[in-house]
């Protein structure tokens, strides 16, 4: 489960069940009656703190928006653009992270299930979009100058720039649609660009932590 916090606190409203319809409307998130009894049992008493996996909040999305996220691997290194490359660098004073847009594919019946959630990554504010192309004899992880929205409106699956996201406990991973098996990943080592493998749990680190930002 991923935990989300909110910036901005609300106070309750006669009942809970308005002080979560609130919070619904804080994450632009549709509100069907069922799902919101169950989110009213999840809050009663903690009306500060909810939690939901990122694949039942896309899910539940009914927002045309891409989510804002910050993310780091499971060595607390978080992602920063220099020079136009994401680099993956340790958390610590002074240090600026990037945010992430994420927004899902929309034409989810073309591409393979159970794989995982199709989306588009984007850095946030920018015109920067994370896609997959081959350079020699194997892929590489770039970033290209697109909007993400404009990649969310294409009438097909804008395949080099989609990624499957798949949660397990409270790591991430994120793999290439267009060349299966690869794999975002950061090297143990640190303080190099973000890079696809194959090679999961070796060498490079693949799980990623990903906490929403509203």
């Amino acid at each position: 489960m991923t935990t989300l916090f909110f910036n901005k606190t609300l106070k309750p409203e006669k009942t809970d069940y308005v002080y979560v319809k609130h919070l619904f409307l804080e994450m632009k998130i549709a509100e069907p009656r069922g799902l919101m009894k169950k989110f009213i049992v999840v809050l009663y008493g903690k009306l500060r703190l909810c939690s939901w996996s990122l694949s039942e909040l896309f899910s539940m999305s009914k927002s045309e928006m891409p989510q804002p996220v910050s993310i780091q691997d499971i060595n607390h290194r978080v992602w920063v653009l220099q020079d136009q490359i994401l680099i993956a660098v340790p958390r610590k004073d002074g240090v600026s992270p990037v945010t992430i847009s994420l927004i899902s594919c929309r034409h989810v019946e073309t591409l393979e299930k159970d794989r995982g959630n199709p989306i588009y990554l984007g850095l946030n504010g920018l015109n920067l979009c994370l896609m997959c192309a081959k350079a020699g004899d194997q892929p590489t992880l770039q970033l290209k100058e697109k909007d993400i929205m404009d990649l969310y409106n294409q009438p097909e699956p804008v395949k080099s720039f989609l990624f499957y996201h798949s949660q397990s406990g409270r790591n991430s991973t994120f793999e290439s649609v267009a060349f299966p098996g690869w794999f975002i990943a950061v090297s143990s080592e640190g303080g190099c660009p973000l890079i696809l493998t194959q090679e999961l749990g070796k060498a490079n680190t693949t799980d990623f932590g990903l906490t929403m930002l509203f």
